[in-house]
């Protein structure tokens, strides 16, 4: 008999979709990138998506990708695949899987059973067409099923969970922050940079009063009180004009010579 000297290759992509509808991948996201911003201070918890998970060395048939994976213990960086017995023997504790129309429960079954033969900690399963959350934690070295999902905290990641009267599903960060989707995110960021720029904008418009107040009062003592309508041609000025102003206004000796400077002002 002829043994191979060829290195056993454990491919990092089994060859089928992550996700066979986008609204399978819009849970995977969401739930993918709540956990990644969840630990991202964490650098001891490496989070994945749709990433083969190989248990045994020198099988590269018993293998698995959950839609997310948690794994405690393991640094962050860039893998093709989990294989174990280069991750500490560390199985990945918790996993998500969310449910398509395509999935059958055979392929469910087995899924569930390889989960439970090599140490998942949790299992939780989202069904997005049924709007249905079931949940699994290991419990005497098996995986039970919890009985309600509704307020359930996650013993691992301390996520709490729930599904709304719509069927979608709802997950807290442990401080009471949602998980958010990207839009979302996006949509709050543009909210709080607009918030920044207005605050910014009355920021400077008190200023300007200010600096407007300022100079006004020290042109009614340089030159006497101000004539009707010169208040508002002082108050048309651009920034750049009041500084000009303001530097110009102790050189004046009568009110002749400020209506003579604001007549030589270009407009603006």
């Amino acid at each position: 008999m002829i043994l191979s000297t060829e290195p056993l290759v454990y491919p990092d992509c089994d060859g089928l979709p992550m996700s066979d509808n986008t609204e399978q991948f819009r849970w995977i996201v969401y739930i993918k990138e709540g956990l990644e911003w969840l630990f991202a201070d964490a650098p001891d918890v490496f989070v994945a998506g749709d990433l083969l998970w190989y248990p045994l060395e020198g099988d590269n048939k018993t293998r698995q990708a959950p839609d997310a994976l948690v794994a405690f213990g393991r640094p962050k960086g860039r893998r093709g695949s989990y294989r174990q017995w280069l991750e500490a023997g560390i199985a990945p504790q918790v996993v998500f899987e969310v449910l398509s129309p395509g999935n059958s429960v055979r392929e469910m079954t087995r899924k569930f059973a390889f989960y439970q033969r090599f140490g998942v900690e949790e299992y939780y399963l989202y069904d997005p067409e049924a709007g249905a959350l079931d949940g699994y934690v290991r419990r005497g070295g098996v995986l039970e099923g919890i009985e309600s999902m509704s307020g359930w905290v996650s013993p691992r990641l301390g996520v709490r969970f729930d599904v709304d009267a719509g069927g979608q599903l709802q997950m807290w960060r442990p401080d009471g922050t949602p998980f958010e989707s990207y839009g979302e995110i996006a949509a709050r960021a543009e909210q709080e940079r607009q918030r920044a720029e207005q605050a910014e904008q009355r920021a400077e418009q008190a200023e300007w009063r200010k600096a407007l107040s300022l100079v006004l009062r020290l042109l009614a003592r340089q030159v006497g009180p101000l004539e009707p309508g010169v208040n508002e041609r002082i108050g048309g000025l651009s920034d750049e004009g009041l500084d000009a102003l303001a530097e110009a206004l102790l050189d004046f000796g009568s009110a002749a010579e400020l209506h003579n400077w604001l007549d030589g002002r270009v407009p603006g």
